[in-house]
Parts: C-alpha cells; sequence; structure tokens
C-alpha cells in the first residue's frame, strides 16, 4: 500500500505535466492549422471536431510513450514537444496533398477531415513506436 501511495507524487507530476502538454498542443496546433477548429466545433462542424480529435489522439499516443520512457519530467516535455512538431507537420503535409484543406474542413467535408485525422493518428502511432 505505501508503494502505491508513494507513486502518487510521480503520476500526479507527469500526469499535470500531459495535461499542460495538451494544452500546449492546443494552442500551438490551433494556431498552425487555417481554420479555426473550436469556432467550428461549436457550431457543430463535425468535420473539425473529427480532424481534432483524431489528431489529438495522433498526439496522446506518443505523448504516453514518452511518459513511460522518460527519465525526468524535462525529458517527457522534450518529446512531448517532439510529438507536437510531428502533429503539425502532418497537417502542412497533408494541405499539400488535399487542396484547400481547410476550407474544406471547415466546409463540412468529412472526407477532407478523415484523411487528415487519419494521417495524423498513423503519424501519432509510429512517431510512439520511435520513441525507444
Amino acid at each position: 500500500m505505501s508503494a502505491a501511495i508513494a507513486g502518487l507524487q510521480s503520476f500526479f507530476v507527469y500526469f499535470g505535466t500531459a495535461l499542460g502538454l495538451v494544452a500546449l498542443y492546443f494552442a500551438v496546433y490551433t494556431l498552425a492549422t487555417a481554420h479555426n477548429e473550436f469556432a467550428l466545433i461549436r457550431q457543430n462542424v463535425v468535420s473539425a471536431a473529427l480532424a481534432l480529435g483524431l489528431s489529438l489522439i495522433g498526439f496522446a499516443l506518443p505523448l504516453s510513450s514518452a511518459i513511460t520512457r522518460a527519465q525526468s519530467v524535462l525529458d517527457c516535455f522534450i518529446w512531448g514537444g517532439v510529438a507536437i512538431a510531428v502533429q503539425v507537420l502532418v497537417y502542412w503535409l497533408v494541405r499539400l496533398a488535399v487542396p484547400r484543406l481547410s476550407e474544406r474542413i471547415a466546409a463540412g467535408e468529412l472526407s477532407a477531415a478523415l484523411f487528415l485525422g487519419a494521417a495524423s493518428l498513423a503519424a501519432g502511432v509510429i512517431n510512439a513506436a520511435s520513441m525507444i
């Protein structure tokens, strides 16, 4: 029982770090995209929720990998930054492949959102696996 209680401090430190990184992810990612995801989600644009939600999972996968492999909180923060950069890069690469990506997501086109979300998720899986 005492070992579990002793582990709570580390849990709260890493969980708090992860929450902070998720907030940073949302700030950076939504600034990098050409559409306002949260405004579109408030307007019930499903494509925006789908694309952002899958990109969040694509970010959370390597973040969880970073937490399990981190030697320190700083190490976790650095790898979290790498995961953010990868997700932004995926958005820009998909934007090259899909003309008017942001406009199409804002217009509610599910195919553009699903492709971006799938690319974000795939990049997250590969990113997480690469953190060995």
